[in-house]
Parts: C-alpha cells; sequence; structure tokens
C-alpha cells in the first residue's frame, strides 16, 4: 500500500533531500553507503528500478498518483510518497518539476575500474567535465552508440547529479561506470597506468599538429580503447595527452576549431565504436 503524504509543513526533515541538501550533501562523500541522489520523470525512475536502484521516497505532483507515476508507486512499495500541487512542490524544490514527479533512491556501491573494465573493448575516460548538462549527454551517446564503460575522473562532475540523470534520459543506468580514482592525485598519471595495465589504448580527443584524425584505419582496428575526453574550457592535460598512445582530432569545417564535449563524444563513439 502505497503511503501517501500531503505536504503541510516544509520543514519536514523527510523533505530535506528534496529541498534543502545540495548535491555535495545527498552524495554524502564521507559515508557513500548513506548516499542518495535524485531522479526525475516516471520514465527515468523506471529506468533505475529496472536497474536495481533502490526507492527511499517519492514526491509528486497530486495528479499523478493515480496517473504517469501510478505504476511507480506500485513498484515502488510502502515507500512515503510525498504530495502537493504543482506551485507548491516548486515553491519548495525551487525548480518547476519536470513531469511532475521526483524520487529520492539510495547511491550504488561502484564498481572498481578493474571489475567494470573486464572484457570490455571500448570505454569512455571522462576527465573534469564538470557540467550535468555535459555528463548527461555523453551518457546517452554511450548508451546508443555501443560504449561498454565510462570512467569518471576524481574531479568530474557526479554522474547521478540530478540534472545529469535527468539529461542522460536515465541512460546512466544503463551504462556501466565508475571513477577512476578517489583522489584527485590519481588522475591522470597513476589512472592512465591503471588502463594501460588493463590493456587499453589511448585515445586523447585533443587539438594537436601531431593528431591523427578520429577516421585513422589504426584506430579502427585497436582490440582495447580507451577514448578520453577532457573538461569543457581547456581539454585534456598536457599530462594526459602525453600518457596517451594518440591524439586523436575530429576534424573541421569552416574555421571552426572544436565542438562542444558532448557533440565530440558522439562522433568519436560512433567512428572509434568496436568493429
Amino acid at each position: 500500500m502505497p503511503n501517501i503524504i500531503e505536504i503541510t509543513d516544509f520543514t519536514l526533515p523527510e523533505l530535506g533531500v528534496f529541498a534543502r541538501l545540495t548535491e555535495a550533501q545527498l552524495r554524502n562523500r564521507l559515508e557513500p553507503e548513506k548516499g542518495i541522489f535524485i531522479a526525475e520523470s516516471p520514465k527515468v525512475i523506471a529506468l533505475a528500478l529496472d536497474a536495481g536502484y533502490e526507492p527511499v521516497s517519492l514526491l509528486m505532483e497530486r495528479k499523478h498518483i493515480l496517473g504517469d507515476a501510478k505504476e511507480i508507486i506500485a513498484r515502488a512499495g510502502d515507500i512515503p510518497v510525498y504530495t502537493a500541487e504543482r506551485a507548491v512542490l516548486a515553491e519548495l524544490t525551487g525548480f518547476s518539476l519536470t513531469r511532475g514527479v521526483l524520487c529520492a533512491m539510495r547511491r550504488p556501491k561502484l564498481p572498481t575500474a578493474e571489475t567494470l573494465c573486464t572484457g570490455a573493448r571500448r570505454v569512455a575516460v571522462l576527465e573534469d567535465i564538470v557540467d550535468a548538462t555535459n555528463i548527461g549527454a555523453i551518457f546517452r551517446s554511450a548508451a546508443a552508440l555501443n560504449i561498454d564503460a565510462v570512467l569518471v575522473s576524481p574531479s568530474c562532475c557526479d554522474p547521478l547529479n540530478r540534472r545529469a540523470v535527468r539529461v542522460s534520459m536515465g541512460t546512466v543506468f544503463q551504462v556501466p561506470w565508475a571513477s577512476i580514482g578517489e583522489q584527485a592525485s590519481e588522475w591522470p598519471g597513476p589512472g592512465i597506468d591503471r588502463l594501460h595495465k588493463l590493456g587499453f589504448r589511448l585515445a586523447a580527443m585533443a587539438l594537436s599538429d601531431e593528431a591523427v584524425s578520429v577516421d585513422d584505419p589504426q584506430l579502427m582496428v585497436e582490440e582495447k580503447l580507451a577514448i578520453i575526453m577532457g573538461t569543457e574550457g581547456t581539454g585534456l592535460s598536457a599530462q594526459t595527452i602525453a600518457g596517451c598512445d594518440y591524439t586523436v582530432c575530429i576534424p573541421m569545417a569552416h574555421n571552426v576549431d572544436s565542438l562542444n564535449v558532448a557533440a565530440a563524444s558522439a562522433v568519436a563513439f560512433w567512428q572509434l565504436k568496436a568493429r
């Protein structure tokens, strides 16, 4: 039986996950096993449930209880379902809810990079990408274009950030991912060494006079390739580029020097997919 709770008091502690806690506080880096993330919209929440993620509580417009969220509520068991009209929820959360439904879910225990990459032929490595929208779009491309796994550097935006999850359309639950290091000091040097030990050749996506084109035949025949994408402002660090086996660029027209990292990822994933 769903536990429907009409919101009458914004100070209710249980509403903190939706209204007052920052992304960092939700993540709870000091005690990761207590971490929470927020999934948004019935479709995305359903994909999280399909992937085995554990729901903690739901927040939704009243009309969705017997509407778009009816199936979600049935699948989630007897967790609290907090509800109110749209304007009240917007006042509570500070934003308009996409499709009117949020779900607080427990963060999973992530695998190691070594476990994640067992059997993988194509992995994406994201270095210090900070924009949640870009992270979400990259995961969506990774899922659609057959990337086996995604690794994120310690300073990268959290893939379970609410906006990243929403922009990914739930594909962050479908593509296996892990962090390649917990501290900033573990990337790039130690992380690059780990990838080489796992048998990957490394392709740094970067602008360079020495770069080969993304359609270079040698890249196509690599058995195991890690495609490394850099931060929005400055791209990959010089140390990362130096540690890679290839520097790779996407040929540009009309004097355009580069693409947004999310757009570049789609081109690279399509061209460099395992044959």
